[in-house]
């Protein structure tokens, strides 16, 4: 990674130098003449070494999450801020054509890098290659939740390899579910160690429910960190984003607080202005791309150009959803005799290789080209661009309670489930996804979904 980092930002240096001055150019200073190459190698050093001092490189950080490439776009933005104040205080005449060619370029250089080395360690860890050692020390319970969440999220880079119950009255010497060994249930820092070194762990997650007092704990975060082990604390919350999350140390304790997830006026406000404008602009982007299937919609089979189906949007408000018809007009007359083949997730009804599906429909139902008229909804203010899934009416009278904050928000035309696997998800998963949309959103959110969604829709996955 330190060689890559050092290549990029030679190359935006160096490209900036040789765009903006050529091979013979200076910069005056106090009234006498310095040498640009001398400031491109002192500029190329600090921003190599700024990207340590921020430290971008750390092991915990690689491979999943956004704090990365935060990390990344501060220390760049830093190094060149510092640049214009050193500027505009000592009155050094720099071109801001140079900056404004090496910032730009250097800092989409390292993000781009850094995103190609994170899909070549996530092929590797798929594999269970290149990836942290874990002793998980818990109750039971929380152990097999946080091993099982681990084994599905390959990509963050840690591997369950054993676990240790301390205080637990079974005495099992395995965890069901999760195959882990458990490798003893002693309360003493000395057991704990040895149980650490018989797995070999490189990081050790003290779950929730652990049953060690908190000078054993401390004491044990001393013995790990001359041993050179890591040490994570896995607290019992689940699907909370990081902006919610806010640590406040009261005497030496370090407490968690979660604030409530509120779309606050301003934020409906936002949310709605970037549907309008977005769906719009694709709206006139896409209007031959329309035409053109509609015509083959209508030539394919007899039958109108659009499906309308109601769904229930927010707050439990019913609307009528557009679609691009990609079944037989009879198609639900003909549902009862396909439902013993339902290949969806109880809840939902899919199936594969549906006979009711037209030709033109396989193909528009593969790319999702059948949902752009959904467009159409986002601009009238029934759907946003990004959101829960629209339920059917037949399924919102299913739901369980807590399903039923998905209605809290309006439903999208993709969203969490579009882009993590769609009719390939069970019932469990879909309502996980929208329910931390619903407890999470925030516009750059909203952002990354969109542009995970055009990688989803080329790949064709979980479409039927």
């Amino acid at each position: 990674m330190r060689v890559v980092d050092a290549f990029v930002i030679v190359w935006a240096v160096a490209g900036a130098y040789s765009i903006r001055f050529g091979l013979d150019s200076g910069f005056s200073i106090k009234g006498q003449d310095s040498s640009y190459f001398w400031l491109s190698i002192f500029l190329a050093i600090t921003w190599w070494l700024m990207l340590g001092a921020w430290s971008t490189r750390q092991s915990r950080i690689l491979g999943s999450g956004p704090d990365e490439y935060k990390r990344v776009a501060a220390a760049s933005l830093w190094l060149f801020g510092f640049v214009a104040i050193f500027s505009y205080v000592f009155r050094v005449e720099t071109a801001r054509g140079y900056v404004g060619i090496a910032l730009p370029a250097g800092l989409v250089g390292l993000l781009l890098a850094r995103w190609l080395l994170r899909q070549h360690l996530s092929v590797h860890r798929q594999k269970g290659r290149r990836m942290s050692r874990l002793m998980l020390l818990g109750s039971p319970s929380a152990i097999v939740h946080l091993a099982a969440t681990l084994v599905r999220e390959k990509h963050a880079g840690y591997m369950p390899v054993a676990a240790y119950t301390p205080g637990d009255s079974s005495q099992s010497h395995e965890l069901t579910g999760v195959g882990l060994p458990v490798l003893g249930h002693e309360s003493e820092t000395k057991a704990i160690l040895d149980a650490i070194g018989r797995c070999e762990a490189d990081a050790v997650a003290v779950t929730a429910g652990v049953l060690l007092h908190p000078r054993t704990l401390r004491q044990l975060g001393w013995e790990l960190a001359e041993r050179n082990v890591g040490l994570i604390m896995a607290p019992a919350l689940t699907d909370i984003a990081g902006p919610r999350i806010h640590t406040q140390q009261v005497a030496g304790l370090p407490l968690i607080h979660v604030t409530t997830p509120t779309l606050e006026a301003g934020q409906r406000v936002a949310k709605r202005l970037f549907d309008i404008v977005v769906s719009a602009g694709l709206v006139v982007v896409f209007s031959p791309l329309l035409a053109v299937l509609a015509l083959l919609v209508k030539l394919d089979s007899p039958g109108p150009i659009l499906f309308k189906q109601e769904r229930v949007g927010f707050e439990g408000t019913p609307f009528k959803m557009l679609k691009f018809r990609s079944m037989v007009v009879d198609a639900e007359a003909r549902l009862a005799e396909l439902a013993h083949r339902n290949d969806g997730n109880g809840i939902l009804f899919k199936v594969k290789n549906d006979p009711r599906i037209t030709r033109t429909g396989r193909f528009l139902r593969r790319y999702s080209l059948d949902e752009l008229p959904q467009l159409f909804n986002v601009v009238s203010g029934s759907m946003s661009l990004v959101g829960p899934r629209p339920p059917l009416p037949l399924e919102v009278e299913a739901y369980e309670q807590d399903a039923r904050r998905r209605l809290l928000v309006k439903p999208g035309v993709t969203g969490l489930w579009q882009v993590s696997g769609r009719s390939d998800l069970s019932w469990q998963d879909s309502v996980r996804l929208d329910l931390y949309y619903v407890e999470n959103w925030s516009l750059a959110g909203d952002l990354i979904i969109l542009l995970r969604t055009a990688r989803a829709v080329l790949g064709g996955d979980g479409a039927y």
